[in-house]
């Protein structure tokens, strides 16, 4: 029979960190710390099996599910020495959700549960505290009314308005007497009345079942279903849910609550890291209500108060618990407890979330240390996160106006204009602005406004809070508790002392510093670490897939040489007929109507494109380049309006009905299926000619500059018949033979084409015998397997990944199922006639780690992608080579 619950601590344990999945991250750790001595109150966890039987029988629970939970719950009862429900010894619980990947804020808790007009009694009792019995009652209605009966959160913060007002003006909860809690608790159950027509829950286990429902129910929640679909976490996996005897951190100044990180988690430094609040539960560190402190003195500033000057036994304690975490678990973990009257406690450990900077410095310094090898190095690091290290930061030269400072929670740097709600933020970033989110605190209601916004700056809350972690995460830039921000949602103002600004001002964030900067200021290139350096030289060395770049200017070229690129995979030249010096010229050749008329036209060209492949060739020294000849319809340089076609008329020295006619002539119905690649070079050969002999001249100027030959690589593009490349290839060939006779020298190159179309994938074989070389271009073949626009398809495709109809946007993640089989179908065909065929990937998917996975699998020699995320595919493709993704916490 299947076994719904696991029990833990007390000696108890009947799970650890090897049934993660069956338990979720927070279930097995739990166990798994239990396991290994440490203080751990007594528990047990329904498996995320109950949540897929949930799910799949219409929300109703497996048969036994009742009764195993009664047994576990007994085991808590006997533990502690207390009884659920009891009015003089009552046993209060936690419920907490836990998926097998961290989802921080994503789902719902509930504390204190077990609490009624009775046993409230037995806690003041227990506690000879009436004042934080009642607090810890109207925190428990409020919880579980949010969380379980759907009362909104800002009924409950007006009661307490109200209350305090009646009170004499009180600002502060800690102000509030237990009369005032009592009073608290009682408008609470009147309001909740109210709202629902149903009285508050009086009954501990239906509150208990309540709680687990709405827990399971809150895997389904539109901010969890948004967190999924940004991290890839598949809806089928379900949460866990955890009910643990709760130990209190509020119970007086004996007691504490605290979050913290046994590495800083946004720089990586091996010191201890994070904050507590004395007299507090959980929800209060994170949510910013009161200013936390920090843990340890190393990371006090002026003023501060450290736990380990106030608490110094429990602080010594939680010292020997982070070193037996690290050494257990190997990784840098996230750590909360709870001190009770001097005793420390443990809830929670996690691999911590970090930024790209602290993980590549937290996994070399753990395999310096000793603590993990080289390969599980390169396994910890997440390749999208390096993005966050590549990218721009502020000038330090430019002048910029201080708004104001607060906390450093997520580093980088951002410019944008403001807004004040997670929904605006995505309306208007879907427009192509660049906003900056402004919240007195986030919630995790904003995930979608904070993952479209370029940063997020919050008044209030620490480098523990919800902003900070989930911007960490996301890896935007994010300053937290800017106190001297105020902000008001009904007037759209942020205001400071010398300041005001309205929603669309634009402000930039120094997530580095925590400053907050009124306009945009000045970025420049971020400068790498060592750490960079060593992971990428160790990654190299593990890695069997070559890594080039998509680049077709010098800039793109000196990018990608400075991130490592291995050649250029993919020089789209239809990037450069645009520049302005020359497509004068190519509407020049559009418009002739002989051969005789492109040829002129293209003649002006030829030194243009020569220039444009010597300028390549030479940064690329001697490495292999990859030239697409051209591929676009034509009529893609023409324009359309009629003051743009007047201009061209004046410039070819013709008149508008002929240029009009031209653009006429040219149009099709469906032109990217149409008139373009190999077909232009078959019917105006002269074309390709011009660029083939660019191409060669280009690379003879080049080595006899520098006495390295480059190795130019000529793609032929949207082949689908093998008689259309051997004609082409005849073409180039034939340039090649001239201009080597004309120089009295000549080099090595090769000439292959682009799979892009699904009739060159299934005839590959054929195409193999006159192609060196295939280059995938999976941009295309996507849309020609799917019949997509990937210009148009992003109306409907958000919908279907929402539907799990696609599991991932196709343009974004190869689909392997479909485009993949075609890859490895092309792959192994064209080697079965040429053994030696070089095979590459220049579509974007040459960037993204689970297709460059899959490129590795099917045995590609490389992959080509743009320069900014070469770094992130040589780390990609070292970890494809290991085998293993690891569990990436970046």
């Amino acid at each position: 029979m299947t076994k719904w619950v696991y029990s833990f601590g007390a000696g108890h344990n009947e799970g650890g960190a090897e049934l993660r999945n069956l338990l979720g991250g927070k279930g097995a750790n739990l166990a798994e710390m239990a396991a290994i001595g440490l203080p751990v109150p007594p528990g047990f966890t329904l498996t995320t099996e109950v949540c897929t039987a949930f799910y799949d029988n219409d929300r109703n629970y497996p048969s036994g599910l009742e009764e195993e939970v009664q047994t576990a719950l007994s085991r808590i009862e006997q533990a502690v020495g207390l009884r659920f429900g009891d009015r003089q010894k009552p046993l209060l619980v936690s419920v907490r959700s836990g998926a097998r990947v961290s989802m921080p804020g994503m789902m719902d808790t509930v504390l204190n549960l077990g609490l009624n007009d009775e046993t409230v009694q037995g806690l003041i009792a227990a506690s000879n505290d009436t004042r934080f019995a009642w607090d810890s009652y109207r925190r428990f209605v409020q919880m579980y009314s949010s969380v379980v009966l759907g009362v909104d959160h800002h009924r409950f913060e007006e009661i307490i308005s109200d209350i305090k007002l009646d009170a004499g003006g009180l600002t502060e909860d800690t102000a509030l007497t237990a009369e005032h809690w009592q009073q608290v608790v009682a408008s609470y159950k009147d309001m909740v009345r109210n709202e629902t027509g149903k009285p508050f829950p009086e009954d501990p286990r239906d509150q208990l079942w309540g709680a687990i429902g709405a827990v399971f129910g809150s895997w389904m929640n539109p901010r969890a279903n948004t967190y999924r679909r940004l991290h890839d976490i598949p809806a089928s996996w379900g949460t866990a849910v955890n009910v643990q005897a709760m130990v209190f951190g509020n119970m007086g100044n004996d007691c504490a609550t605290g979050v913290c990180f046994t590495r800083d988690p946004a720089t990586g430094e091996n010191v201890f890291y994070g904050e507590y609040l004395v007299n507090a539960q959980g929800e209060d560190v994170v949510a910013g209500i009161r200013t936390p402190q920090p843990v340890s003195s190393t990371k006090a500033k002026p003023g501060e108060t450290p736990m380990e000057a106030v608490m110094p036994e429990a602080y010594a304690e939680l010292m020997r618990v982070r070193e037996t975490l690290e050494q257990h678990y190997r990784d840098m973990q996230d750590i909360e407890f709870t001190v009770q009257q001097h005793k420390l406690y443990m809830l929670q450990t996690r691999n911590g979330k970090r930024t790209a900077a602290a993980s590549l410095r937290i996994a070399v310094d753990m395999a310096s240390e000793g603590l993990i090898d080289r390969n599980e190095a390169i396994r910890r690091v997440n390749p999208s996160a390096l993005d966050q290290l590549l990218h721009p930061m502020l000038d330090p030269s430019a002048k910029r106006t201080l708004l104001s400072k607060g906390l450093p929670a997520s580093p980088g740097a951002a410019s944008g204009n403001v807004v004040f709600s997670a929904d605006e933020a995505e309306s208007r970033a879907g427009k192509g602005e660049a906003v900056i989110l402004v919240r007195v605190e986030t919630s995790p209601e904003d995930i979608h406004g904070m993952h479209a916004a370029k940063g997020i700056l919050t008044t209030r809350g620490g480098m523990t809070s919800h902003a900070a972690v989930v911007a960490r995460g996301m890896g935007r830039p994010c300053v937290a508790g800017a106190g001297g921000i105020t902000v008001d949602y009904g007037a759209q103002t942020m205001r400071t002392a010398g300041h005001v600004l309205r929603a669309g001002d634009t402000i930039t964030l120094d997530g580095a510093t925590g400053e907050v900067f009124v306009g945009n200021v000045p970025m420049i290139e971020p400068q790498l670490s060592d750490d960079f350096a060593t992971l990428m030289a160790w990654a190299d060395a593990a890695r069997k897939l070559g890594v080039r770049a998509n680049a077709e200017t010098p800039l793109d070229a000196e990018t990608a040489r400075k991130f490592g690129a291995e050649g250029i995979g993919l020089c789209r030249t239809e990037h450069m007929f645009f520049d302005p010096e020359r497509i004068s010229a190519v509407r020049q050749m559009i418009m002739a109507s002989d051969e005789r008329g492109r040829r002129t036209a293209l003649a002006k060209l030829l030194p243009h494109q020569r220039q444009d492949f010597y300028e390549l060739f030479k940064i690329m020294a001697g490495l292999p380049v990859t030239v697409r000849l051209l591929d676009p319809p034509l009529h893609e340089f023409l324009p359309h309006a009629d003051a743009e076609l007047a201009d061209v008329a004046r410039a070819l020295g013709t008149d508008m009905e002929s240029v009009r006619a031209r653009v006429q002539e040219l149009a099709e119905a469906n032109p990217m299926l149409g008139h373009r690649g190999c077909r232009l070079g078959i019917t105006y050969p002269e074309i390709y000619e011009m660029q083939a002999r660019a191409i060669f001249e280009g690379a003879l100027m080049v080595e006899k500059e520098s006495g390295a030959a480059p190795h130019p690589e000529i793609m032929i593009p949207l082949v689908g018949m093998r008689r259309e490349l051997e004609i082409t290839r005849a073409q180039v060939e034939g340039v090649a033979k001239a201009v080597f006779e004309e120089a009295g020298h000549t080099l090595d190159y090769s000439i292959g084409t682009m799979i892009e179309l699904p009739r060159a994938a299934i005839v590959a074989d054929r195409i193999a015998e006159v192609a060196d070389f295939f280059s995938f271009g999976t941009n295309d073949l996507t849309q020609t397997v799917f019949g997509l626009s990937r210009d148009d398809a992003g109306k409907f495709l958000p919908r279907y990944v929402e539907l799990e109809i696609l599991p991932k946007d196709p343009f974004i993640s190869l689909d392997i199922e479909g485009v993949g089989a075609m890859v490895r179908m092309a792959a192994e065909k064209g080697r079965s006639t040429k053994p030696n065929l070089k095979l590459g990937i220049c579509g974007e998917h040459g960037g993204d780690p689970a297709s460059i996975a899959f490129c590795s699998q099917v045995g590609l020699d490389y992959v080509s992608c743009s320069p900014y995320r070469v770094p992130v595919a040589r780390l990609a493709a070292a970890q494809a080579a290991l085998g293993v993704e690891g569990d990436r916490t970046a």
